[in-house]
């Protein structure tokens, strides 16, 4: 991690279906808790991270492609469109049950893309995991025009700067 801390990866169990008439956002916040919350169990003297993006064009949510088809059809309907990828992130101090919550969202303005571009970034790119089927931590920060955000890093998934704003309040020191 880019914080220079140690840490231990585990897979959460959560249900990451919507439900009914929630926002976007509130779905990715609800996730991020969620999956911190459902690791406890198994590390009862932690801090927990834990984290989801949503994303969304026009208030609609954008989900993960399927299969490339899918990633191509997505991209062409994203295409010069701004989409807000909204990142839901917790910090779960496991001994206490206290959970620092907060969502960070990155506006971001798709250039308009040929069908041969989009054909040739699916190709390249195996982003099918990714909402929107875009990894702009690599090849993907050339289908933007523009991405705007207080912490640009809630992009790729896991908003450093506020986590260190939560590691901080809990009493850890990254530069330390």
């Amino acid at each position: 991690m880019r914080l220079g801390l140690p840490f231990t990866v585990a897979s959460p169990k959560t249900d990451e279906t919507p439900r009914a008439g929630e926002t976007p956002a509130a779905t990715a916040l609800r996730l991020a808790e969620d999956k911190a919350r459902s690791v406890a169990r198994a590390h009862p003297d932690a801090l927990i991270i834990g984290s989801d993006q949503v994303a969304d064009c026009d208030g609609s949510p954008v989900g993960k492609p399927a299969n490339d088809a899918a990633a191509r059809a997505l991209l062409r309907q994203l295409a010069g469109r701004t989409v807000h990828f909204h990142t839901g992130l917790a910090l779960l101090d496991s001994r206490t049950g206290q959970c620092q919550t907060d969502c960070i969202d990155v506006t971001s303005t798709f250039r308009p893309l040929t069908d041969e571009e989009i054909a040739a970034y699916v190709q390249r790119e195996p982003a099918l995991d990714c909402a929107g089927g875009v990894k702009i931590e690599a090849l993907g920060i050339a289908l933007f025009a523009a991405v705007q955000s207080d912490d640009p890093t809630a992009l790729v998934g896991l908003p450093l700067i506020r986590l260190t704003d939560m590691l901080l309040a809990a009493g850890v020191r990254p530069l330390s």
